[in-house]
């Protein structure tokens, strides 16, 4: 009967058919996934008003080395909370909580983060763990660092008497500061020359730009560690006693940043200081590289 009545139809009748079928199917498609839209904008909003998120501020070092993404499940199952991690240098950090746009600070150099809590943007500074510094560069050692250099001061004064290949975070993080302070304190200003390379990235992409360049660079051990076996370089320096390297969390002050969600904050840091936590970071790294890459040294105030 319905093939019967199409064959007797006029064909615009039958297009004008086809049309209206194919623009009901597409605006029920599109109202179907606008509602789905809609549900998970509201699934994603009651979350944050649930308070289920922590947002961490970190450095890119921290990130680099595996740390957060070993802790982080353990984490979330233990306290309900999710983790947002915005992995980036200390003064960008820094500046992410002086917005009020992070609940806690995870970074590593004790002028800025004092600065941050005397300017109130900080509760204060947790001082978590430890390792240190390192510099590295490649198997030839133009500088003629390895073995008999005994500080990083006396390092760079190689390095720049050399003119050899140096690869700077120069991205205002906690390795860049640490960096620019040995330079300050040898006396030597390297920035303008050929040999003196700021690249403005990551410990991860300095670290592969300084294998390419065959050139030094300093770095967390941790992060170095953890890809050396991509690297074309060595440590030169390692344990010595200017190239030490703090870790301190900082909660955002909640009465500055009205947003700051304090609740969660507080349970991240009692987290993070728990007895459990405290063995899981020093044995982060054993088993992987027979060191572990975070040494903790948090005292418990009272």
């Amino acid at each position: 009967m319905l093939k019967s009545i199409n064959s007797i139809m006029p064909k615009s009748l039958l297009r004008s058919k086809a049309l209206f079928i194919t623009f009901t199917v597409i605006f029920l498609t599109l109202f179907v996934m606008s509602g789905c839209t809609k549900n998970d904008e509201k699934t994603e909003e009651k979350s944050v008003q649930n308070g289920s998120v922590l947002t961490l501020a970190t450095t890119t070092s921290v990130n680099d080395s595996g740390l957060l993404e070993y802790l982080q499940p353990q984490f979330e199952q233990d306290t309900g909370v999710t983790l947002k991690i915005i992995a980036q240098g200390t003064g960008q950090a820094i500046k992410t909580g002086e917005d009020g746009n992070a609940d806690v600070l995870f970074i590593h150099d004790k002028k800025s983060e004092e600065k941050f809590v005397a300017d109130g943007n900080g509760l204060s500074r947790i001082e978590l763990m430890y390792n240190y510094f390192v510099l590295v560069g490649s198997e030839d050692d133009p500088a003629k660092i390895s073995g008999s250099a005994k500080s990083a001061e006396e390092c760079f004064k190689r390095i720049m008497g050399s003119k050899s290949f140096f690869v700077s975070r120069g991205d205002d993080s906690g390795t860049h500061k640490k960096e620019l302070g040995i330079w300050k304190k040898a006396g030597l200003t390297p920035s303008g020359n050929d040999w003196y390379v700021s690249a403005g990235k990551g410990m991860g992409e300095v670290l592969k730009m300084a294998s390419e360049k065959k050139a030094y660079t300093l770095t967390d051990k941790a992060t170095f560690l953890s890809m050396k076996d991509k690297l074309d370089l060595k440590i030169l320096l390692m344990d010595a006693k200017d190239l030490f390297n703090q870790y301190t969390i900082i909660k955002v002050n909640p009465d500055k940043h009205k947003h700051v969600n304090k609740k969660n904050s507080d349970k991240f840091v009692e987290w993070m200081t728990s007895e459990k936590v405290l063995v899981m970071i020093n044995n982060f790294g054993k088993v992987k590289y027979g060191e572990s890459l975070f040494y903790v040294n948090y005292v418990k105030k009272d």
